[in-house]
């Protein structure tokens, strides 16, 4: 009778164990839908390559300004850095010295033009008694001695009269004026100063002007660059080529000018070449010896295919795009990239016209995995850029 009283509670503690054990299996799950993305065509547009070189400005006219003749500066006529243009009085050196020697010299001038016309009147009264057959009053000799008087008082008015020009000349000298327009910098010679003149010897440098407006870039680019400019241009001249500058604190090139020398020859040791371009500057904004990136078109115009610069993924050193393909699979593209414009990354090779970019939700798929797609509206096709106005390379 004990035995049967067991058998019921060892059946309902197997059936207890039964069921927890039955709560501890795992439900089988569904299995989760696919992620969405967002996918866009790429779209067509005119792409011109550029290229960037780093240059600084030059001055079209630099004078170092020196006095052509020595003596005290008397006085300064102009404000430490001004504009000033060309003709505009800079310096007066003192003047009394140099006045004095021109009124000696008109001085001498004067009796070298009375010894000249006594002398022409004694030789015409000689020449008249020459003449004259029966008179006996002058000789040959005399006549001859006062011909040469007279020749050497004529050459010595001429000497007088060179020495009143030079004097004259001397008296001019003495006021110093801008040769160019442009800016001036700063004074280096106080007044009261002794400067030295001349073209021998070193002057005393008085003061430096550069002209600012035009103003010229200068830059240097390798011999393959001149090479595929020239054959972009069917041989043709490049000179007068559209280039634009940007500044070190502009976001894009908005200064706009032409380029109008290449150098004549290709530097043996660097390989490469000098070019300069030309810009007007009216407000003085560039200044000599200031830096700025120019660029210049690589290349004529072409059509290529972009996509937006977040669609780009790398691996290693290969750029790739994912694309849906058949069934809504994810595949992966590489591509050669081009230039960014607009946000927007050219791609030279690699995708076609039909292709649907993965755009958004690129960090959910990989290659072989199925999505949802969800397509992004079209943007509105962005404004034709001005001349020259494209993006620049990338490098």
């Amino acid at each position: 009778m004990l035995v049967s009283a067991r058998l019921p509670l060892l059946a309902l503690g197997t059936l207890a164990l039964l069921a927890l054990a039955g709560c501890g299996q795992p439900q089988q799950q569904a299995a989760p839908p696919p992620p969405t993305v967002t996918v866009a065509k790429p779209q067509p547009r005119t792409i011109t390559d550029y290229d960037e070189y780093v240059g600084r400005f030059v001055a079209i006219d630099e004078v170092n300004v020196h006095a052509r003749i020595p003596g005290y500066l008397a006085e300064i006529h102009f404000t430490d850095g001004q504009m000033v243009k060309k003709g505009d009085l800079l310096f007066t050196i003192d003047q009394r010295p140099y006045k004095i020697a021109l009124d000696q010299a008109k001085a001498n001038l004067a009796l070298a033009q009375a010894n000249l016309d006594f002398a022409t009147t004694d030789l015409e009264r000689a020449r008249t008694l020459l003449q004259d057959r029966n008179s006996t009053a002058i000789s040959k000799q005399t006549f001859d001695q006062r011909t040469q008087t007279e020749r050497a008082a004529a050459a010595t008015l001429q000497a007088q009269e060179a020495a009143v020009a030079n004097a004259q000349l001397d008296l001019e000298f003495t006021q110093l004026t801008a040769p160019v327009s442009g800016r001036i910098g700063d004074r280096r010679v106080s007044v009261g100063n002794y400067v030295l003149g001349g073209t021998g010897g070193s002057p005393t440098l008085l003061a430096v002007i550069v002209s600012i407006d035009p103003i010229r870039f200068e830059f240097t680019f390798d011999e393959a660059s001149l090479l595929r400019y020239q054959r972009g241009k069917n041989g043709a001249d490049v000179t007068g080529a559209p280039v634009e500058i940007k500044l070190i604190d502009d976001k894009t090139f908005d200064h706009k000018g032409k380029l109008d020398f290449l150098n004549n020859v290709v530097d043996r040791e660097t390989g490469t070449i000098r070019g300069r371009a030309s810009f007007e500057n009216p407000k003085g904004l560039f200044r000599p010896g200031m830096f700025g990136r120019i660029r210049l078109a690589a290349g004529e115009p072409y059509q290529a295919l972009t996509v937006p610069d977040v669609a780009i993924g790398s691996e290693q050193v290969r750029k790739f795009v994912y694309v849906v393909g058949p069934e809504n699979t994810i595949a992966m593209k590489f591509v050669e990239l081009g230039p960014l414009m607009d946000g927007r990354r050219v791609i030279k090779s690699g995708l076609a016209p039909d292709d649907m970019v993965v755009v958004n939700g690129l960090m959910r798929v990989r290659p072989g995995v199925k999505v949802t797609v969800q397509e992004e509206k079209p943007a509105a096709p962005p404004a034709a850029p001005a001349s020259g106005a494209a993006a620049a390379s990338a490098k």
